[in-house]
Formats: C-alpha cells, structure tokens, sequence
C-alpha cells in the first residue's frame, strides 16, 4: 500500500524580498523610493519533485547542503506549503527536523511527551503505555519534571527522538539533525529506526554518512539544486553520487604521461565487481578486484605489480604483490599485461579504501612506478546481509572485518 504519494511538487523562495513585520514597516515601504536591497529573484529548493514511498520502506534522502531536501522534509512534516505539486500521506507522521522542534518550551518533557503524542492524534491512554519506554531511551528521567528550555541540545534530541520513534507513527521522518548526538546515542537511534522500518512502519532519512543511508535502506534519492538525480537502490545511487565527489575515482587511465620506466609504463587502474564491471561502492559481502594494465616497452626485466591499500586516515591497511609462479622468476617479453587482485568477501571494514598501483623488480630493486591512492571505493555494511556485524547496528572499529570461525561448547 502507498503510503506517501508526492507528485511535481515545487518550492519557491523569494531573495532578498523586503519583509514588513509591522504596520509602520508597511506605511514607510510605500513611501520610500525603491532600493537595489528590495529587488528580489526566484531561488527553486524544490522543482518539480515525485516518488511513492510503500508502507515499510526506507528511503535515504542524499545530497550536498542546499539541495532541497530539508525543504523536502518540512512540506512532508506540513511545516512549510508547497508553491505548487501535491503531497498524500496516509497515517501519523512523526518528525525530527530540528532540535526542539513540536516543544513548548515552558512545559517539562513529561509534559511535552503528552503534548507531541495528543499532535499525533493519539490517546491519552496510548501515550501512557508507551511513557516508560521513551523516558528510558531518552535517559533523562531525573530532568523529567524540568522545563525543556533548560535542557541541553543532546537532552532535546534524546527525547525528541524517542517520542519520534516510540508514539508509533505510520511514517517517521528523520533529518541530519540525528548528528547532535554522540556516537552511542546514534547508535540507538540507528537500531531504533531498523525496528521502526521492520515493524511495517515506512522512514524517510536524511544523512550526509553514506554508511549510514547505505546499512538503514533500501531505496534512495538524491537530490541535487532542487530536482531528483537518481531515485533507485541504495548501493546505486550512492556510487552515483560519491562518483561525483571523489577526487579520485573508480578507475584512471592514462592516454598520455603515463607512469614509467624504460622497461614498463602504467596504462589504467580500476575497481570492479564480479562481473568486472567499474564500481564506486561494494557490500561487505562482495570481493572487490583491482585490476592493473600495463605495457612493456623493453623486454628482459622480471616485473612485480603490486597493490597498496589505504584507509580514510591515511593508515596502510595492507600491501600485496603477485607471487603467481608462472611470472615470479620469468622475465616478461613485450606487450600489453592485465594484473587482477582479488580482496575476499568480508575482509575490510566499512568506508573508503584509498589504492595505490605500482611495478617494480626486486632482484636488483627497482620502482618502475608508483601511483600512490590513485583510485578509490567504498565498502558498506548493511542490515540485510549475513555479516560480522551480525545484529549490532553501531559502529565497530578496526581496518578489517573478517567473518571467523567459532564454536562454544558446553563445558
């Protein structure tokens, strides 16, 4: 069943647009003459935007600042209108747009959890049941009687959040704002929304942490100057999207300057899947192959491609050669050369792995080149897939993630 129907729906501001907030303003505007600070033009944050989101779905709103998707959550919220397009929502909708948004800020929070819920259009009896839950995820039961504007903005978010996500609406709306908090209170709202989602109730999440949009949905979109780019699954449209960003991307090739030696010289580098086509991101669960091809201009060297791996701290996670008995003590005659390594299936960590790609003779030693993180990709590590992770929804450290063997025995 659809639940959210959004059809060319469009929003549109007016800057610089003089504002008269009171009756003197609006007398001295017709008398003064007007200035370069009245003229105003036409910004769209949205134009002409529409999905349909199905009861249980998960969509991930992407996109750089100023793309519209704030804009996109407040017509949805019914906290802004629309200039012109049509939204349908069927069912409660829960927000959390802003810190404090839907609080009154002389009510304590058990006051204002009534409050947020009696919007809802629930019980009072509903909202009872569910009291204890929400005070016990936000944390603050000794601030419980206290006026919310003495809270701290990790306290709004906690409790803003839990009445968001416990007061079960139909469709729960989630901005960035979920960054105020720290790491362990993003990590129960992360395992929270995974519940909502799985209970039949339909979430719309907007991060910038492509980790996050790409381990809590399914689907996502991206929005860019107001208009959808791409609207499809999470992996897709973020490797669309980072495709954008990367300064170093999935593959390089050179048509000229290559990297050399008098004996070889690099001609493309790449990542790639299974089916050896050129990706940006792969799932945890998926080995990654980084492919190398080169060219030897002059025969009679024994040459050794070799891969370094880096992470996003500029940490080596590892460094591996081609020890294939066929090259390792055979010098190579002339020709174009295809180097494939294969990174197993639940080995690296979740984020982005920076590689470099390099030739060299070891016996006597010799760097024929080396391009150090020429070309990148993201690992995500999704809900959906039997991995290390299991059912743990926060953040694990480390640089790799294997999947071991284990057996416990009742002693």
């Amino acid at each position: 069943m659809k639940v959210i129907e959004v059809r060319n729906l469009s929003k549109r501001y007016q800057i610089g647009e003089a504002k008269h907030n009171s009756l003197r303003d609006s007398i001295m505007s017709f008398v003064r003459k007007p200035s370069l600070s009245t003229k105003t033009k036409e910004f769209w944050a949205l134009d002409d935007v529409s999905f349909e989101l199905k009861a249980g779905e998960t969509l991930g709103i992407i996109g750089k600042n100023g793309a519209g998707k704030s804009t996109l959550l407040k017509i949805l919220s019914r906290v802004t209108k629309p200039t012109s397009g049509s939204v349908e929502l069927r069912g409660r909708v829960g927000s959390l747009l802003e810190v404090g948004t839907g609080f009154h800020q002389e009510l304590s929070g058990r006051e204002n959890i009534f409050l947020n819920g009696a919007i809802l259009g629930m019980q009072r009896s509903e909202i009872a049941k569910k009291f204890d839950e929400i005070v016990d995820f936000a944390e603050i039961e000794q601030f419980l009687d206290s006026p919310v504007k003495h809270y701290s903005s990790g306290m709004y978010m906690r409790l803003a959040f839990a009445i968001a996500a416990h007061l079960e609406p139909e469709i729960l709306i989630v901005d960035e704002v979920l960054a105020v908090g720290d790491s362990a209170f993003q990590k129960k709202c992360l395992g929270k929304m995974q519940d909502v989602s799985q209970n039949g109730r339909t979430i719309l999440f907007v991060s910038h942490s492509m980790q996050a949009i790409s381990r809590l949905c399914q689907r996502a979109l991206w929005l860019e100057n107001g208009k959808i780019i791409a609207d499809g699954t999470s992996g897709e449209v973020v490797n669309k999207y980072l495709n954008t960003l990367s300064e170093t991307a999935a593959e390089k090739v050179w048509n000229k300057n290559e990297p050399a030696s008098e004996f070889a010289k690099l001609k493309s580098a790449r990542i790639c899947n299974q089916a050896l086509e050129n990706v940006e991101v792969l799932k945890i669960n998926e080995p990654v192959f980084v492919e190398m091809i080169y060219e030897v201009i002059k025969a009679g060297q024994v040459l050794v491609p070799n891969l370094h791996f880096y992470n996003e701290e500029g940490i080596c996670v590892f460094v591996t050669h081609n020890l294939e008995n066929e090259w390792r003590n055979k010098p190579r005659d002339c020709g174009i050369y295809i180097s494939r390594a294969v990174v197993p299936a639940n080995f690296l960590a979740e984020g982005k792995i920076f590689v470099g790609v390099a030739l060299t003779t070891y016996n006597p030693f010799e760097v024929h080149f080396y391009e150090p993180e020429i070309i990148s990709f993201m690992i995500t590590d999704s809900l959906e897939s039997d991995t290390a992770r299991g059912d743990y929804v926060g953040q694990m450290p480390g640089i790799v993630r294997p999947i071991l063997d284990w057996k416990t025995i009742k002693a």
